[in-house]
């Protein structure tokens, strides 16, 4: 459970690194079950939009109580899980992750979220750990971005320079167990991992039930950004209710 002053800084901050790490197991499940995954699927290499499309046993990690208690402080007992991403940065030549919000990407209304994400690997800047910058959530709102097409990207949207000031830019170093939550509207992004050492992330992706999971604009969002159409994904409830009466939890392949 996250503490009172963790919650003030997720909310103060738009991140927080609680006093938490997954155990040495659990490390090991999410190594194994990737390594399957890129042996199926090895275009994947750099970034899996939708681990659990492929592999529902990432599900197992989403379930841990310790995680689902501290997603519960920050936006309330009522929410879903409606994705799972990996983002691996290979040792020598993993790609870079743009300046971003997640919110651009995503078909919840309203914009409401909790991303978990887990140091799979050591997080330092020398090897591309995830960069925020404090406060950027507080307008909540999205801010003007621009699709980048280029092979050195793992996402296709970025914000436009004149929308923030990179040398605001704080480190999220993390040791492997380690985890931090973020807001959806907080701006963030990673540098290319020109180290020896890879550096895995994987990420969950939380929504209260008071907002709707709407696969029309996700389907809008692919034709008009180009990025994974997500109207096919499956709605897991993790706690509660669906509060808005309007999710659709059937099972999707």
């Amino acid at each position: 459970m996250l503490s009172e002053a963790e919650v003030q800084q997720y909310h103060e901050d738009g991140y927080v690194v609680p006093d938490f790490r997954l155990p040495q197991a659990t490390l090991e499940e999410i190594r194994g079950a990737h390594g399957r995954l890129l042996r199926r699927h090895p275009e994947f290499r750099d970034y899996c939009s939708c681990l659990l499309a492929y592999d529902t046993g990432f599900l197992n990690v989403a379930r841990n109580p310790d995680i689902l208690d501290m997603v519960s402080r920050v936006i309330g007992p009522d929410f879903a899980l409606w994705n799972s991403s990996f983002f691996a940065k290979p040792a020598g030549n993993g790609k870079r992750t743009p300046w971003h919000q997640d919110g651009e990407y995503w078909p919840i209304r309203p914009l409401a979220t909790c991303t978990v994400w887990i140091a799979v690997d050591a997080a330092t800047p020398e090897n591309g750990c995830l960069r925020v910058i404090r406060g950027s959530h507080k307008e909540r709102r999205l801010r003007k971005h621009r699709t980048v097409d280029a092979p050195d990207v793992t996402l296709t949207q970025e914000l436009e320079p004149d929308e923030y000031d990179e040398r605001l830019a704080v480190d999220l170093e993390l040791e492997p167990g380690q985890v931090s939550l973020h807001d959806v509207f907080l701006l963030h992004g990673s540098e290319a991992n020109n180290s020896d050492r890879p550096r895995r992330g994987m990420t969950l992706r939380f929504m209260p039930t008071t907002s709707v999971f709407d696969r029309r604009l996700a389907t809008e969002l692919h034709r008009r950004l180009g990025i994974t159409d997500h109207a096919v994904r499956t709605l897991w409830l993790m706690r509660g209710m669906d509060r808005s009466g309007q999710n659709d939890f059937r099972i999707r392949q």
